[in-house]
């Protein structure tokens, strides 16, 4: 367990990235979340949920979540506030229409009226796609897109456990068709979460490489989001201090792994990013990354890790793009005109890859189909399959 160290999101912020408007610090630009952040937090989920009027709760988790005793916590205050409970565990990693289907069946069953998603983002994906299917009816691709739940739907809390995908401030789920393998990005502001409860202490029971895998895509999530198309000052001013509280303590998470403050601004990080992308949005590297995970089982941290800084070259050609880099370089205090090499320094930091290998027949469909992904239209600058080919022979292993 840490200390009981006292954090503040605002005093971390201000330690961090001293010149971040006071706006981020208030998360004033999320999808109707409150954010509830400090060691300990995770204990007030029960007088939290009652407060919202919840009676019946299904908390949507794993088994590994339960395992290492996050989901005995959040059960054991719901008790405590006289709340009925039950538990889905079920959830995967990329989290499926038919892990879906399941957990909707699981919260007919104990007539849930209250969602709690506990654990990674897959958890508070599969949560948010239960919403929608238990109180929109239809099925997941119903809803791919924005917008398309005309019905209310229930009120949760997210619960992240780890330093991230963001999922907890935003209104999208990123669900895979179990039959096509097409991940479907269905988002309704009516899906985010009321409450975020960002509890650092959750943290300390990642594997050193769920940490790792995770702290990458965190960082990602930053870098994308600031170049998107998509981008305002608005979402830039999260996208850049999220980055500055990631890459500065990334590598002290990775050093040492009892590192309070550290593992607190990776959680405090990782949710900017993903107010960030709630106002943004994402680009190549994720657009890229997903093909690799359909075809060869590549996990998400480690196919984004190592195609980011192919693709942060690639935007540097815009000189738009090239200068929000430098933006963040300076909000890292790293040195101008670093920012690959500096990637692919926290891969080898991390010991995750900076290659893959493929066969040579993969590399035209990894091409088509990350050119046909929904991020690719907000990368900077513009990219094609024949762009893809480039990136993905960039980051291929030429042994």
């Amino acid at each position: 367990m840490p200390p009981p160290t006292r954090l503040t999101a605002e005093g971390l912020i201000a330690s961090f990235c001293p010149d971040a408007p006071a706006f981020v610090s208030a998360f004033r630009d999320t999808p109707g979340t409150t954010v509830v952040f400090g060691n300990g937090e995770v204990d007030r989920t029960g007088v939290l949920a009652r407060n919202l009027k919840a009676e019946r709760v299904l908390v949507v988790t794993d088994r590994g979540i339960a395992e290492a005793g996050h989901l005995d916590r959040v059960v054991a205050s719901l008790s405590a506030a006289g709340l009925e409970w039950s538990a889905f565990m079920g959830v995967i990693e990329n989290p499926t229409t038919d892990t879906v289907d399941a957990c909707v069946a699981s919260a007919r069953a104990c007539q849930a009226d209250f969602l709690i998603g506990l654990g990674g983002g897959s958890s508070m994906d599969t949560a948010k796609g239960c919403n929608f299917l238990l109180t929109n009816g239809g099925s997941m691709k119903d809803y791919w897109g924005s917008g398309k739940a005309t019905q209310p739907m229930l009120p949760s809390i997210a619960i992240p456990t780890t330093a991230g995908t963001g999922s907890e401030m935003q209104s999208y789920a990123l669900i895979s068709d179990a039959r096509t393998h097409a991940k479907m990005a269905c988002g309704d502001r009516k899906a985010a979460a009321r409450i975020a409860i960002l509890d650092p202490a959750l943290t300390f029971s990642q594997p050193a490489r769920v940490t790792a895998l995770t702290g990458i895509d965190a960082i990602a999530h930053a870098i994308e989001s600031a170049v998107s198309r998509n981008h305002s000052e608005t979402s830039l001013a999260y996208s850049r201090t999220a980055f500055a509280l990631l890459a500065r303590a990334f590598p002290r998470v990775l050093a040492d792994p009892g590192d309070a403050e550290a593992r607190a601004a990776m959680l405090l990080g990782a949710a900017l990013a993903g107010t960030a992308i709630e106002n943004s949005m994402l680009g190549a590297a994720h657009s890229a990354a997903n093909p690799l995970t359909a075809h060869l089982g590549t996990l998400h941290g480690e196919a984004v890790g190592l195609l980011l800084p192919h693709v942060v070259r690639l935007n540097s050609a815009n000189p738009s793009a090239a200068a929000t880099y430098r933006s963040l370089e300076s909000a890292a205090a790293l040195p101008a005109g670093s920012l690959p090499d500096f990637l692919t320094g926290l891969l080898a930091s991390a010991s995750l890859p900076s290659q893959i290998e493929f066969p040579d027949s993969l590399l035209p469909a990894l091409a088509t189909m990350a050119a046909a992904q929904w991020t690719a239209q907000f990368n900077p600058v513009p990219v094609t399959a024949d762009d893809f080919t480039g990136l993905y022979s960039a980051a291929r292993s030429r042994n």
